[in-house]
């Protein structure tokens, strides 16, 4: 496990960003025991009460599982974790994690057109005034990061309009984990939020309480970002392109072989 001594003392956050990168990463499997308090403290050169801190936080996100007398163990955060650590994954170290970033605009894709949907039907006309002043601000300026601004302003008032609960609360998880990448992202993100023609159409579906139309142009407002993120990561040989299968996947096809 190689972790480091943090620079200053008394600083659970670092201690939890240690950790956390350690179980992302894989140095520390699932179902591996962590060192004792005394230990950890001893390795990373802060106190007890900071260690304690920091495993606190990862119970709460559903890292470690905690057993009073017993060893704290890691668990699968992919089987275990909720929306609530996508903005620790997102930006980890002061670098944007492409893959997750990814992620995040994929769910976008899947998710923001039914909230569109959602929002036509329940909003309708009392939606189009708040939506057009959203997309005006984003009309009116040339500069990526405040459209964005603009754009997640729009959104924030169709998700609400939408009156759903668990997309309310999906929302806010996205948002938490997009906005402090909002710079690192602008470049891949102007495609979507340099397009205020699609947004005023979007508009007009929601205003005129047509679902299905909403439906189709939150989709058109949506994807361009996605496919840009994909060919990005493809381009970088990190990630598959959209219509690519990973050599590696379980059950591909290898050298010829059979299918295995």
């Amino acid at each position: 496990m190689p972790l480091h001594p943090v620079a200053r003392r008394s600083v659970p956050d670092e201690v939890f960003d240690q950790m956390l990168a350690e179980v992302v990463d894989g140095g520390l499997a699932p179902g591996e025991a962590l060192p004792s308090e005394r230990r950890l403290a001893e390795v990373l050169g802060v106190s007890r009460p900071a260690v304690r801190e920091a495993l606190q936080r990862m119970a709460q996100t559903r890292l470690v599982e905690v057993r009073h007398g017993g060893a704290t163990t890691v668990r699968d955060f992919r089987r275990a974790a909720g929306l609530d650590l996508l903005p620790q994954l997102l930006v980890r170290g002061g670098h944007l994690d492409l893959a997750v970033a990814r992620s995040v605009l994929e769910a976008r894709l899947a998710v923001g057109p039914a909230v569109a949907a959602l929002a036509a039907r329940r909003g309708g006309p009392a939606l189009a005034a708040d939506l057009t002043d959203a997309v005006d601000a984003l009309a009116a300026t040339d500069d990526d990061v405040e459209r964005q601004r603009h754009a997640l302003a729009f959104w924030d008032r169709v998700v609400e309009a939408a009156d759903s609960l668990v997309f309310q609360l999906m929302f806010n998880s996205l948002r938490a984990a997009y906005e402090p990448a909002l710079t690192a992202l602008a470049p891949l993100m102007g495609e979507e939020v340099g397009q205020p023609g699609a947004y005023r159409m979007l508009t007009t579906a929601i205003g005129e309480g047509d679902p299905e139309t909403a439906r189709a142009a939150a989709e058109r407002v949506l994807r361009p970002a996605t496919e840009s993120l994909l060919a990005a990561l493809a381009a970088a040989g990190q990630e598959p392109g959209p219509d690519e299968e990973p050599a590696d996947q379980p059950g591909a096809q290898q050298d010829g072989g059979p299918e295995r």
